[in-house]
């Protein structure tokens, strides 16, 4: 079989496009932006509760476990990894991040918002 000029042209876009295409669609998701009107929650208060619940336990971001080296069990530590534009995401479930918490439902939108306005208001304690 002959393979002409046409046919590698065809074969190169079709490569081309391929992995164009699978490129775009590996794109992280932003983490959305919460309207906190109103909302000022500071960790003491609001997110160290959550946190505890759902993400410091054993196995997971606690102080003696750090997955993947984040430890969600202080104030400190949880100012640091919320410092990382990931961690909002994952807890909002967007694509190209680790839905956190890893192998649980998502939080509720309650407690998402919590969060999201935490870090949206600069991280108070």
């Amino acid at each position: 079989m002959k393979i002409t000029n046409n046919h590698r042209i065809t074969s190169l876009l079709f490569a081309v496009t391929a992995c164009f295409t699978l490129l775009t669609q590996c794109k992280k998701e932003e983490a959305d932006i919460v309207d906190c009107t109103g909302t000022t929650p500071t960790y003491t208060a609001n997110v160290k509760s959550i946190l505890d619940a759902n993400c410091a336990t054993s196995g997971c971001h606690s102080a003696s476990s750090k997955e993947s080296g984040y430890d969600l069990s202080s104030y400190e530590s949880s100012k640091s990894a919320a410092a990382n534009k990931a961690f909002v995401a994952s807890v909002q479930h967007k694509s190209g991040y680790t839905k956190m918490p890893k192998g649980k439902s998502k939080l509720s939108d309650s407690d998402v918002k919590t969060i999201a306005c935490w870090v949206q208001n600069g991280m108070p304690n």
